[in-house]
């Protein structure tokens, strides 16, 4: 089986908060904003964020659907007492049910994945705003499984100014969770975007990020072909499903792409 390399948890965590510094230096500011979810990946950015400006400069907001868990939000508030850090509670549900009714159209065709990708632009453009009047830096969330999968809202969940987490393994956000003494609650409970009612990553895309990771890991940092990677007793199924899935969403990683045809 392929495994990720081993890391040095305390060497990630210097690197990070590094990466924090040079980044807000460039920008001139040094206060941090970001979704606060009640999940594993936002409280570890709130948690660096914290550790690198200071908690008096980090805002975490929580902005829940009417038909989010009551527990995504009482894990955020857990996390944001944990930390010490300022929050918010800014409930989206009057927004996105306006604009659903006003602009979706044939609503009811891929009704729940449409509704989870209006929930998540509408967040984000709540958190732009509140980086607008505050002077703050807006933090995005997402880890290196959920990038290379494509598994995000194209100018909803990934538009962030700075990611600390993208280059980092859903797999090992997990320990890196543990190495910064985040709540338990929030490391134990089963990733999930928190859509609609039910949702959660692994049951919506069909493997564990435990399976995902190392073909993921032998696909992109070890060149290895498909052949290669079933020798490792990975099965073909979960080789094909990886393999699709970044191919096609591939262009959600990149700029809009721009023809130079010019006449």
């Amino acid at each position: 089986m392929i495994t990720l390399p081993e890391k040095d948890f305390n060497r990630l965590t210097d690197n990070l908060v590094s990466f924090i510094t040079t980044e807000m230096k460039k920008t001139g500011m040094h206060k941090a904003v970001l979704g606060l979810s009640g999940g594993i990946d936002s409280a570890v950015v709130a948690a660096l964020c914290a550790k690198t400006l200071g908690k008096e400069n980090v805002t975490g907001i929580c902005m829940p659907y009417k038909t989010s868990n009551p527990s995504s939000l009482n894990d955020a508030l857990a996390v944001a007492k944990d930390l010490g850090i300022n929050h918010e509670i800014l409930e989206i549900s009057e927004t996105v049910d306006a604009f659903a009714k006003k602009s979706m159209v044939n609503p009811n065709k891929n009704r729940d994945v449409r509704l989870g990708n209006i929930m998540a632009r509408v967040r984000m453009i709540t958190l732009f705003d509140f980086s607008s009047a505050n002077d703050a830096i807006v933090f995005g969330t997402g880890n290196k499984s959920e990038i290379m999968l494509g598994y995000f809202t194209l100018f909803g969940d990934a538009a962030a100014a700075i990611n600390p987490i993208g280059s980092i393994y859903k797999t090992d956000i997990f320990k890196l969770a543990s190495h910064l003494g985040l709540p338990e609650q929030v490391i134990t409970k089963a990733p999930s975007a928190d859509l609609f009612e039910g949702q959660t990553d692994e049951n919506e895309i069909g493997f564990s990020y435990v399976e995902m990771d190392p073909v993921i890991y032998g696909l992109t940092e070890q060149n290895m072909k498909e052949q290669d990677i079933i020798e490792q007793s990975h099965s073909k199924k979960l080789i094909d499903l990886v393999t699709k899935r970044m191919n096609s969403m591939s262009f959600k990683t990149k700029l809009p792409i721009v023809s130079t045809v010019n006449e």
